[in-house]
């Protein structure tokens, strides 16, 4: 196998060693850094750390620069806007861009009912602002989330989160009347789906007969939140009968449908939505992450008839902020124009290698997902599907030292999350250089 190296000096380097040093004194410990990564600029899928190393980038910053690093049309975008006006407060005053942004977010909602958008800062920002319309539109105080879940580190958003101890602990009590349950795992399941098609239908009736028999009245419960595609928890593609048996339960107890698509949405499964694959409508949407290809933004778009909250309800200071949504507005036209069906057409393509690598490989136990989101399970016993935790991390670490940027999810998972405009020839060296870690660290 041809040596696939990508990287010209150690890792990390002198001038990296010199900034990680003066990081760890001025910057908060809580920050789980994956790597010693030091970055000096980017350009499309590829990215130069301060040593000038270069690497292949599948993992965006968690799926943000989804146009890739500094698309010169988003960075032209943020120049026009920022000579304009940096900043006045949408909470008060009124703003072109904002208006153009929330036209282009309610034009491509998805459900066919008039949408109204609330603009927001981040992803948690705005879990939180559909947390607090859920309760407004319903009167229902309650929610159910699932667990593996990760919609956020806020308090609210938090309360939501099930995807790992060290995100909770030390932060109770949390926000009352949520409740959690299983995750469809087709790989996984958790739940006996006897008398049901499959592990969805019968998370979807666990719901019903328990939570909602046992548990809480469905007149209580205002929302299910729920990540079309679990993020965080391992990139997990739900099964085909689990989204309309959920929309359906839904529909019968008045319960609100919250998709959050902070990771999943705007073109990364090859559609604007991931939850448009499973032929349903939610009533909120939830974005962030790639919406303005790095600069800050999120947005809940939900369906017009449950925005009756009156002025002052919620705000925001620094919500969709101008920069922030022209560079959202120039990702959009690009997404749009190309890069959606590029995303689409390099999964297939994708998974189709990685697949080829899962029959080379036994300790690779499952491939899945949509679009350029895609997880490889690492096991150390395919047959009884044992998680191998450290030999994800030690695939992570060696990729990194030769040249290609990874990041794990879920207990045992790598997730592949390049920018939509990935091209072939990337992709392809990334996964050779993947190939050549697997041989490596499965030989030791």
């Amino acid at each position: 196998m041809k040596n696939t190296d990508t990287t010209v000096s150690q890792i990390p380097g002198p001038a990296a060693k010199k900034i990680i040093g003066r990081d760890v004194e001025v910057l908060s410990p809580s920050l789980p850094r994956s790597y010693p990564l030091v970055i000096g600029h980017g350009k499309g899928a590829e990215v130069w750390d301060v040593d000038e190393n270069r690497y292949i980038d599948m993992m965006t910053g968690i799926a943000v620069t989804s146009t890739g690093h500094s698309h010169p049309e988003v960075v032209q975008a943020i120049k026009d806007q920022a000579e304009k006006f940096l900043h006045i407060c949408l909470a008060d005053f009124h703003y072109e861009v904002a208006v153009e942004l929330a036209e282009k977010l309610n034009e491509i909602a998805p459900f066919k009912e008039d949408a109204q958008t609330f603009l927001t800062n981040s992803g948690a920002e705005a879990v939180e602002a559909a947390i607090k319309l859920a309760r407004y539109a319903t009167g229902a105080q309650q929610f159910i989330a699932f667990y593996g879940a990760f919609h956020g580190r806020t308090l609210g958003a938090l309360s939501l989160t099930a995807s790992k101890n060290q995100q909770r602990e030390g932060f109770a009590p949390f926000l009352p009347g949520v409740i959690h349950v299983p995750y469809p795992n087709p790989y996984r399941p958790t739940l006996n789906q006897e008398g049901y098609r499959d592990q969805g239908e019968a998370t979807v009736a666990y719901i019903e007969n328990t939570v909602l028999a046992k548990k809480a009245s469905p007149e209580d419960v205002a929302a299910i939140f729920i990540e079309p595609v679990l993020g965080e928890g391992g990139y997990v593609v739900p099964p085909d009968g689990f989204f309309p048996a959920l929309r359906d339960l839904c529909d019968r107890h008045k319960i609100l449908l919250v998709a959050d698509e902070v990771q999943s949405g705007i073109g990364r499964t090859g559609k604007w939505w991931a939850i448009e694959h499973f032929g349903v409508e939610p009533d909120i949407v939830i974005s962030a992450k790639g919406l303005a290809s790095g600069m800050p933004l999120g947005a809940i778009i939900a369906r017009k008839r449950l925005m009756v909250w009156p002025p002052g309800a919620h705000g925001s200071t620094f919500g969709g902020n101008p920069v922030s949504c022209a560079a959202a507005l120039a990702t959009l036209r690009l997404i749009e124009n190309g890069m959606m069906a590029n995303a689409a057409e390099m999964g297939d393509y994708l998974l189709k290698r990685v697949r080829g690598l899962a029959e080379k490989y036994p300790v690779i136990g499952d491939v899945r997902g949509k679009g350029l989101m895609i997880g490889i399970e690492l096991v150390s016993d395919r047959e009884r599907k044992t998680p191998d935790h450290e030999l994800r991390d030690a695939i992570v670490d060696k990729a990194f030292s030769k040249g290609l940027l990874l990041l794990g999810a879920g207990t045992s998972v790598i997730r592949l999350m390049p920018p939509l405009n990935i091209s072939q020839a990337l992709a392809d060296e990334a996964l050779d250089i993947l190939d050549q870690v697997l041989e490596e660290v499965t030989e030791e």
